[in-house]
């Protein structure tokens, strides 16, 4: 029989500061108020420094409000860099359009004189992509005007080996069976991937495996896959999931933002 233990005791406000996600956050804002307090009886002749001491001991709440101000300013740091970053990989699109040039090789669905074009860089392994990832497969659904592309970029591995190269290969064999979209979805769909895993769904999915090894060992599907990883370099890309509507690289990965820049780039 297992016991339940006796409740601890409620951590205090300063100890549930320092604990946890904002466990640096906290140290930088009491190391700013200890630095206050170190140098202001020099700058001020007073006690000054006891004062504050005493204060913060009265409201330590003082300090949470110090740690959302600083996650705040954190916060419309990251949106201004990250639209920073967009606007430089959708400039390198422009400037060099063959970096997302669509060829025979790709796994790429719909119309191939689509108005719109959806172009998804990712990786297997990649919790964003396999977030995003049934939405994307619904987005195809809904949109079957809009030509969708997949563009493998195994980047959580080493440069040629590994579970999530390992993926990005199984799926393009599968892709030259026919097969792609059922792979890719439960590729996505598989929590944690490993060989054996990606066999099986392959297998699961009717992938021939004696032609999807003799792909996956190719010359021609390992210069497809150095082509892409080409691209992503050549367009500065920093992580997956990354989409292009008709070149233009998204803000977000939120499927929602995909849907408005789909139905923007129809109407446009």
């Amino acid at each position: 029989m297992t016991q339940t233990p006796d409740p601890a005791p409620a951590p205090s406000m300063l100890s549930r500061l320092l604990s946890g996600n904002r466990a640096g956050v906290a140290a930088l804002a009491v190391s700013v108020v200890a630095l206050v307090v170190s140098v202001a009886p020099y700058a001020t002749g007073t006690d000054f420094g006891s004062r504050v001491r005493s204060y913060l001991i009265q409201h330590p709440e003082v300090l949470q409000d110090v740690s959302n101000a600083l996650d705040e300013k954190a916060q419309q740091q990251q949106i201004v860099e990250n639209r920073r970053k967009t606007a430089e990989i959708t400039a390198a699109a422009a400037a060099n359009p063959g970096l997302l040039t669509v060829d025979s090789r790709d796994a790429a669905f719909g119309p191939a004189d689509a108005r719109v074009t959806v172009i998804e860089f990712f990786d297997f392994r990649c919790p964003g992509c396999k977030a995003t990832a049934p939405e994307v497969l619904r987005m195809m659904q809904a949109h079957p005007d809009v030509r969708f592309v997949f563009k493998e970029w195994p980047i959580l591995d080493g440069p040629t080996n590994g579970v999530s190269h390992y993926a990005a290969r199984a799926a393009q064999a599968a892709h030259r069976q026919g097969k792609y979209l059922p792979v890719f979805r439960d590729l996505m769909a598989q929590p944690s991937l490993s060989e054996s895993a990606i066999d099986a769904i392959l297998e699961a999915n009717g992938v021939s495996m004696p032609q999807a090894e003799a792909a996956m060992s190719s010359p021609e599907l390992a210069r497809h896959m150095a082509d892409m990883q080409t691209s992503a370099m050549a367009l500065g890309l920093v992580g997956t999931p990354t989409f292009f509507v008709n070149g233009k690289a998204s803000e977000s990965i939120q499927p929602a933002a995909l849907e408005r820049a789909i139905r923007e780039a129809k109407a446009g």
